[in-house]
């Protein structure tokens, strides 16, 4: 089949291109850029904005499926860059699925759009956890309506899911890894509370592999019991934030973390480099930010019974195995590189 992937380049986009191509698949990636991995796998990329609808159904012309990943991401920004991009770019998607008669579409969610503030979250599964409706930040916020979207677009012609990775690490990660590490070197990581809030992780291996599994589920199968529906994906393996941060860090080499910032201090801090972004032009991201200090310092992680009820998703890779190809694959890089 012909399989488009937007944000093909990314972390996930790119793991989620190897395995459809490892399959047989042509796939076509839909980026910003270009990137030399994408083209050593011999994935065709086209380059354009989710904004433009005609760009966006220009690639979608001929396609069997999409997978939507690309979006953007992070804790600070501009209203207009998120709706640009996660609102109207999956409003685009949608529309050119429909014009071009792509019959299916598996879209990147996220567990952030049921954040609420600082309430915990202990195993909470897609029916007794509610979108939240109060957001601190746009990216929760314009994700929530994109998914609302996708979900209402689930029809005869065209049939969706959508997915919610939380928080996803392994070899290949360019994001995550790579600023902890550098705040680890430079002694400004500290735990948000106490450390010992619960929350759960996705090996990058097992988020691409649900989002093959939701395909294969949707795929040309009338009345999927996946379809139009949204699923938490992670390892199943939920343990305490401190206890996760560190060992991302041991693996990478990096000096561990051992000091705390209690949440309120956290809280207000955010609030007030908030203050301070939204009236100078500072083009780095806040180091903290209300939704952060929430995020970091509450117990968050869901139940991924329905996805494996519903498409067979099962995580294959455990955590301490993660770790072990995270370390090897991070000692093979350059020095430089390193140390984030």
């Amino acid at each position: 089949m012909k399989l488009l992937v937007t944000g093909g380049g990314g972390f996930l986009g790119q793991a989620i291109s190897q395995r459809l191509v490892a399959r047989g698949h042509d796939v076509v990636s839909y980026n910003r850029g270009t990137y030399p991995g994408l083209a050593a796998l011999g994935v065709r990329q086209v380059q354009g904005d989710l904004a433009s609808f005609d760009d966006v159904t220009t690639a979608c012309r001929g396609v069997d499926a999409v997978f939507h990943v690309g979006a953007k991401a992070g804790a600070w920004g501009s209203f207009h860059d998120y709706f640009d991009a996660n609102v109207r770019g999956t409003w685009n998607v949608i529309a050119a699925c429909r014009m071009n008669g792509v019959p299916t579409l598996v879209y990147t969610s996220t567990p952030s759009v049921t954040h609420r503030a600082t309430r915990p979250v202990t195993g909470g599964n897609e029916a007794d956890t509610p979108l939240a409706d109060n957001f601190k930040a746009w990216y929760p916020s314009t994700k929530r309506v994109a998914e609302e979207h996708v979900l209402a677009a689930n029809g005869a012609e065209l049939a969706t899911v959508a997915l919610r990775p939380r928080l996803i690490w392994g070899p290949g990660d360019n994001q995550l890894l790579p600023r902890l590490v550098q705040r680890a070197h430079a002694g400004r990581l500290r735990f948000v509370g106490d450390g010992q809030n619960r929350i759960d992780t996705t090996f990058i291996d097992n988020a691409a592999q649900a989002h093959l599994d939701a395909f294969d589920a949707l795929h040309g199968k009338r009345g999927a019991k996946c379809a139009g529906k949204a699923y938490f994906i992670s390892n199943g393996e939920p343990r305490p934030i401190g206890d996760i941060i560190n060992s991302l860090l041991r693996a990478a080499g990096a000096p561990i973390v051992d000091k705390l910032l209690p949440f309120r201090a956290a809280y207000t801090i955010g609030a007030a480099l908030e203050l301070v972004h939204s009236v100078l032009p500072l083009k780095r991201e806040p180091a903290m930010t209300r939704f952060l200090a929430e995020q970091l310092s509450t117990t968050h992680y869901y139940d991924i019974g329905a996805a494996r009820r519903d498409f067979g998703y099962q995580p294959k890779v455990t955590t301490i195995e993660g770790l072990r190809q995270l370390s090897a694959w991070w000692k093979q890089l350059p020095p430089a590189l390193q140390r984030g």
